[in-house]
């Protein structure tokens, strides 16, 4: 009983949410920061998926506000 186009949207969603678990974290020597490549694959998967900037992404997933 769900329309195509939201079932289309909701895969997207769950293949991004599969691939942000897919992220490779390094911990940074103080072990209280991390930085994720920015040639991560699953990074950028997850980006292309949601239709969001990379480098935002990537700086906000190591940082906390």
């Amino acid at each position: 009983g769900v329309k195509e186009s939201h079932q289309t949207t909701i895969f997207r969603i769950i293949a991004a949410i599969l691939h942000l678990g897919n992220l490779d974290l390094q911990a940074e020597r103080d072990g209280d920061t991390c930085s994720i490549s920015s040639t991560d694959e699953h990074l950028n998967t997850f980006c292309g998926l949601l239709g969001v900037e990379h480098s935002q992404m990537q700086h906000w997933l190591c940082h906390r506000k």
